[in-house]
């Protein structure tokens, strides 16, 4: 039986008995500040992404999390309760540093953990999103409007992949201030509830704010767009940087050429009304005019360091495995 909603008696996406609710984590890497290519530490892209999971997979993927982070700390096995363990944050950007650092082992541990979280989205349904903001030099960019016009694409790429699953979803985004927090959704709230269209029909509500350190789905999300698609963007798009910008370091090249074509894999991707390829992860390019393709597409110069790379050791699920995600689409 459905549940009925509002005056819409007619519309066919109400959530009902038996059907899944989705949800979506977002969170962000970068800021908009303007790129100053003199300035080791100017920020040369802006991330906003994260990813999706059925609700039927949400307790298995917490717990395949938890384990592997007690797997890449082991100190984490003292903790005495769930709530310290999901509290303690394995954060993208300490990650980075691993990848900038000349020990090998550091570098091998920190892939081995993004192999291993990827295969736990791989295994739970999860489905990837993300904008990316490539900043052009010297130019001076608005945050908050770029924020904004991110979690509008995000949330209308959510809806498509809801709509095509008859099911209904929320959007859950990593909390930053009141202030910011209102403007980063508004667009979304207007489009959901004007009362001249509704037209994102299977969100039941504007995204809702959490914190990390009580959210494991927005601890997921930081490694995925600080630890792997903000520095694979910096070193793609902004290549020139590389070896003077301590965001475009080379050792991101491996980042982005072990990482990125698995992530490519879990897109959702789709056509729109005019048969343009949308959704998955979206660049907006001001520096080069390239595209997301690019970010996917093989390194011909990666120096591999010699050797297979040791991985975190694989770790036996607690939870039924998800069924494989459908197929994708070809990243543009």
């Amino acid at each position: 039986m459905a549940v009925p909603r509002g005056s819409g008696a007619g519309h066919s996406c109400f959530r009902t008995w038996g059907s899944l609710l989705y949800l979506c984590y977002l969170d962000e890497s970068g800021t908009g500040q303007t790129l100053n290519p003199a300035v080791p530490d100017s920020v040369p892209v802006m991330v906003i992404g994260g990813f999706t999971v059925p609700e039927n997979q949400v307790q298995g993927l917490v717990w395949d999390f938890l384990e592997l982070k007690k797997r890449f700390r082991p100190e984490l096995r003292r903790l005495s309760s769930l709530t310290q363990m999901v509290h303690h944050e394995v954060k993208g950007e300490a990650l980075r540093k691993n990848f900038r650092r000349e020990g090998r082992n550091r570098q091998r541990m920190a892939h081995g953990f993004l192999d291993q979280l990827i295969n736990i989205l791989e295994r739970r349904g999860c489905t990837v999103m993300a904008r990316i903001w490539v900043k052009q030099d010297g130019a001076r960019n608005d945050e908050s409007a770029m924020y904004a016009a991110a979690v509008t694409t995000l949330c209308a790429t959510f809806e498509h992949y809801l709509a095509e699953r008859s099911s209904s979803g929320i959007a859950v985004l990593d909390s930053r201030n009141p202030h910011d927090n209102t403007g980063n959704v508004h667009c979304v709230t207007t489009r959901r509830f004007g009362k001249d269209e509704e037209r994102l029909p299977h969100l039941p509500e504007s995204p809702v704010f959490g914190h990390s350190n009580t959210h494991i789905g927005l601890q997921i999300a930081d490694l995925l767009v600080s630890a792997v698609l903000a520095p694979a963007a910096a070193v793609t798009y902004v290549a020139d940087l590389s070896g003077t910008n301590v965001h475009c370091h080379p050792g991101y090249r491996t980042v982005r050429e072990r990482h990125c074509p698995r992530i490519g894999k879990l897109q959702h991707r789709y056509r729109s009304v005019t048969g343009k390829w949308v959704g998955g992860v979206v660049v907006s390019d001001a520096r080069g005019q390239e595209s997301a393709g690019k970010l996917f597409a093989p390194l011909a110069t990666t120096q591999r360091d010699g050797g297979p790379l040791p991985r975190v050791p694989e770790q036996v699920s607690s939870q039924e495995s998800a069924p494989a995600p459908p197929a994708s689409s070809p990243a543009s």
